[in-house]
């Protein structure tokens, strides 16, 4: 039986950060990963050139039962902070939108740079792969892992094997499971940053499949101006998959299809040209293919000139905050991330340390902290990585 300072289970973005960080620190830490390499969720992301951080990253950027708690470890490792990183390694990236960085090449840089810090302490880090944890046991000396091939024991265990979302490449409800067996709590996991599906009156929708636009999209009091998408099972793109998190089964999506447009806009429409149509007008702001369907739902026939400025006003209004009613998402299949997960309530914010379990810390994705689309949840797994790092 081999024994180290700290055993990190999970070779993602949080757990080879924390890895490295610790080794720096002159620990000996074991990663235990149960895919056949590590950082698979690293290589795919960002459409492979991996959206490593987001310059915005701060609190107000997360949800989480306790909004308050992601605030330490994200003021104690900034964007900045991972930044020095990846310059030191020499990798070139660049902003792509809102505040969102990419390498200019391959997120491979991203998983090298990690295993070359991961190399660089004057502590050791060991990493095996395809070790499937069989149990977890904790005792006056400390936490024994069991696995298929072997055992191990330390006196501190790093819980990173975060949610289900996308479970073909491996994700399960590991950590989850791992928690409850210390008593821990878990608020209720969901899919976030996830395409929403329609049913019912709404299917016509799905015909525009492949559309795309800049809107403005709401779920309760929460709303991001960004591109929606149409697809063929109901809606996607950013501003969706960012309002995903927030939305909730039975609640209405509204968006905002001309967010730019100031209001009486189609009143001034109809004194300056009064013989176009609706459905002209709107062809000239918005897809072709959408305009259509939009100008047919809202039932508005004939120049506008001679439609009244009430039904002209209430065209615009429902332009404004048009209702979507979905019956669904496409699930942890085709989620970015899981939302909710072990209760904040469970730990130090400062060192990720369970309060009623020490050694055991809970880092990255598997922790109620979920970050908006576009480099946050990274963002999310060097700080609570950095940590849980310096208290090991």
């Amino acid at each position: 039986m081999s024994s180290f300072d700290a055993i990190i289970l999970g070779g993602g973005a949080a757990g080879l950060f924390c890895a490295a960080q610790a080794g720096l620190r002159g620990k000996n830490v074991l990663v235990l990963e149960r895919a056949e390499k590590v950082g698979k969720k690293i290589l795919i992301s960002g459409g492979g050139r991996c959206n490593f951080t987001n310059l915005g990253a701060g609190p107000g950027n997360y949800h989480s039962a306790n909004p308050h708690f992601a605030k330490s470890a994200l003021s104690r490792f900034t964007p900045r902070d991972f930044i020095e990183t990846v310059d030191r390694h020499g990798i070139a990236w660049h902003e792509k939108t809102l505040g969102q960085l990419f390498c200019d090449g391959s997120a491979r840089q991203i998983v090298d740079m990690l295993l070359e810090e991961c190399a660089a302490g004057p502590g050791t880090v060991t990493i095996r792969c395809n070790e499937e944890v069989a149990e977890v046991s904790h005792g006056p000396a400390g936490f024994t892992v069991r696995t298929q091939w072997d055992s191990f024991t330390a006196p501190a265990l790093v819980i990173a094997t975060g949610g289900p979302s996308i479970p073909k490449m491996g994700a399960t409800d590991f950590a989850y499971r791992l928690a409850r067996q210390f008593g821990l709590k878990v608020v209720e996991p969901r899919p976030a940053l996830v395409p929403l599906t329609l049913g019912g009156d709404e299917v016509l929708f799905r015909e525009l499949s492949g559309v795309a636009a800049p809107v403005e999209a709401k779920a309760g009091k929460t709303s991001f101006r960004e591109a929606a998408l149409f697809t063929h099972r109901g809606l996607s793109g950013p501003a969706i998959l960012q309002v995903s998190s927030y939305w909730r089964p039975g609640e209405a999506v509204a968006i905002d299809f001309l967010p730019d447009r100031p209001a009486g806009w189609l009143l001034e429409a109809k004194r300056v040209t009064p013989s176009a149509t609706l459905r002209t007008i709107l062809r000239d702001a918005l897809p072709d293919r959408l305009a259509d369907v939009l100008a047919e739902q809202l039932a508005v026939e004939g120049d506008l000139g001679n439609v009244t400025d009430k039904a002209l006003n209430g065209a615009e209004q429902r332009l404004k905050g048009w209702q979507f009613h979905p019956n669904g998402t496409e699930g942890f299949a085709k989620a970015e991330v899981t939302a909710g997960g072990i209760s904040t309530a469970e730990f130090s914010s400062k060192t990720m340390e369970a309060k009623t379990v020490p050694g055991l810390y809970v880092i990255g994705e598997a922790v109620d902290v979920t970050g908006w689309l576009g480099g946050y949840n990274f963002q999310w797994a060097w700080a609570s990585g950095f940590a849980a790092a310096q208290a090991l």
